[in-house]
């Protein structure tokens, strides 16, 4: 078996709810890794042949075909194809300024990165088309690239509704509360919070939701909702917005103890950060 892989990136990704940045498909060589690293966009990948394993937010998850897997902006991740039956899989890299509100929405997080089964006709259709899509250009394809997205999204949307029919019931009452927790924060980080008005907003005890939550994820809520807002932050930099309105946007009424928690974060301020972005912008979907 041999390696074959091809790529189509979006030539004039705009910004918006969500963008197509590129697409592509690959048939891996055995034990064939990509990480440990991280992305600055979101990714999701669709096995269409084989096995493989991917690892992320502390869990590892052996897939198949039929299998797709979401990796989120700005955290770890790690993937590896069998040495036996290595996978061949398609991808669409895309951002978006309601990207993962969307994806909440459809009880996709990265806590639950990973969607099974999905029709594997119908994705491999919508996969098939976006590529093709990118690869001719042309007048209005960011905006039909969009379009396109929004429709293969749904797919999972779909499909993880049937599965949450069959499946909520087996969760237990504090891996739910964890769940619910997640998906507030995930749309309600632009608010300015407090993990009292968190507790208060969900109808839980304080100590009791903080102790959960950290053992569910390793994080405290706190800690998950600054998460949250840094990654968003780096996104919004990427446009153009003054660091204050980039700071209100996520959540923070101070600009300076934002710039603050950014440099503490990131290890750069929020400007040098603007300015290294500007400078390069790599889609690394694959190694």
């Amino acid at each position: 078996m041999e390696k074959r892989s091809s790529l189509a990136v979006n030539p004039e990704p705009g910004s918006g709810e969500l963008v197509a940045l590129f697409s592509g498909r690959e048939q891996t060589l055995s034990g064939h890794n990509v990480g440990p690293q991280v992305h600055d966009y979101y990714l999701v990948h669709h096995v269409m042949t084989g096995k493989g394993e991917f690892q992320f937010m502390g869990r590892t998850y052996e897939l198949g075909a039929g299998d797709s897997f979401f990796i989120f902006p700005g955290d770890l991740f790690r993937y590896t194809a069998d040495k036996d039956e290595p996978w061949s899989y398609r991808w669409v890299g895309f951002r978006g300024d309601r990207a993962e509100e969307l994806l909440s929405k459809m009880d996709i997080t990265r806590h639950r990165a990973v969607a099974r089964p999905l029709k594997h006709r119908k994705a491999a259709v919508l996969y098939h088309h976006m590529e093709c899509m990118l690869a001719e250009g042309g007048e209005g394809c960011d905006l039909r690239s969009g379009g396109l997205l929004r429709m293969l999204l749904a797919e999972y949307g779909r499909n993880r509704g049937a599965q949450s029919e069959g499946t909520h019931g087996k969760q237990s009452p504090i891996e739910q509360q964890v769940e619910r927790t997640i998906r507030w924060l995930t749309v309600q980080y632009s608010q300015p919070l407090s993990i009292e008005e968190i507790s208060r907003s969900l109808g839980y005890n304080r100590t009791h939701l903080s102790k959960m939550f950290k053992m569910y994820t390793g994080m405290t809520p706190v800690h998950f909702l600054l998460k949250i807002r840094m990654e968003r932050a780096k996104l919004l930099l990427r446009e153009p917005l003054t660091v204050e309105q980039v700071a209100a946007s996520v959540g923070f009424s101070d600009p300076l103890y934002f710039s603050k928690q950014f440099k503490k974060w990131f290890g750069r301020s929020p400007t040098e950060y603007r300015q290294d972005a500007y400078g390069r912008t790599i889609y690394d979907c694959n190694d």
